[in-house]
């Protein structure tokens, strides 16, 4: 009796380690970009989520995306959510708020370089960030601290049911300039395979030292900043589990309406 009883408690051990062993690798494990929904779906006007930010926290605290509604532009940084709204504000996001389409991840940097060249627009900071990648074929998480020159952004105001596509949203956008200003630019870098899930190559965000205003980054001017890059080989998606997203069609190419609405 007292054997079996060995045996079973012997047994329970074993799975107890084998329990904490796969905890510890998937805690260890931050290379991961979580996304929820597509931004095919948020171009057609799915503006409402499942998804709330306590839960979003759980997967990452540095990221970019949106809240429901579309009302505003949302930035991650440092395991805290803010909401830029239409105003130019950014707000504290509450736990409870819910999000349409977001994407985060536990910032790790693998990679970190000064900028020492002048940038004076959005397209040669792109340029300039791929010379430092090792590939195009990967997600990357990207951190740009300093003082910049020149911010332009961007926010939209909260939308109103039937919701609009995004190509339509963005027209009512409210843009927002800042000079000298210290900051921080939250953003990613996907590969060009994921068009119609994420958007193909930048989506940044800006938010300012301070915590009060920012936006989706739409113009730059900058020299001497840092630059962090995390390289991101693993991708998870949580999709909408009912509502507009089960009933849009989402099999028509939108890459020329992400254009206009991205840039």
């Amino acid at each position: 009796m007292k054997t079996i009883r060995y045996l079973l408690v012997a047994i329970l051990l074993a799975i107890a380690a084998i329990c904490l062993s796969g905890c510890s690798h998937v805690q260890e494990n931050n290379d991961v970009l979580f996304q929820t929904s597509t931004i095919n779906a948020l171009l057609e006007g799915v503006y409402d989520g499942d998804i709330s930010f306590q839960e979003l926290k759980q997967h990452g605290g540095f990221g970019l995306g949106t809240v429901n509604a579309l009302d505003g532009e949302m930035v991650g940084l440092e395991g805290k959510f803010y909401q830029v709204k239409a105003d130019g504000i950014a707000y504290p996001v509450d736990d409870s708020m819910k999000t349409p389409f977001a994407v985060v991840t536990f910032f790790e940097p693998d990679k970190s370089a000064l900028l020492d060249e002048s940038i004076n627009k959005y397209e040669q900071l792109t340029g300039y960030l791929d010379n430092l990648l090792p590939t195009k074929n990967i997600f990357y998480a990207i951190k740009i601290e300093g003082v910049f020159e020149y911010i332009k952004t961007r926010s939209v105001p909260k939308q109103n049911k039937p919701y609009p596509p995004l190509v339509e949203a963005v027209k009512n956008q409210s843009t927002f300039e800042f000079h000298n200003v210290e900051g921080t630019m939250v953003g990613f870098r996907c590969p060009a395979y994921v068009e119609g899930v994420n958007v193909p190559g930048y989506h940044i965000h800006f938010i300012t030292k301070d915590r009060k205003a920012g936006g989706h980054l739409l113009g730059c001017q900058m020299q001497n900043v840092t630059i962090e890059i995390d390289y991101t080989s693993d991708f998870y998606m949580v999709l909408p589990k009912s509502g507009e997203f089960y009933r849009v069609d989402l099999t028509n190419g939108k890459q020329k309406d992400l254009e206009k609405a991205e840039r």
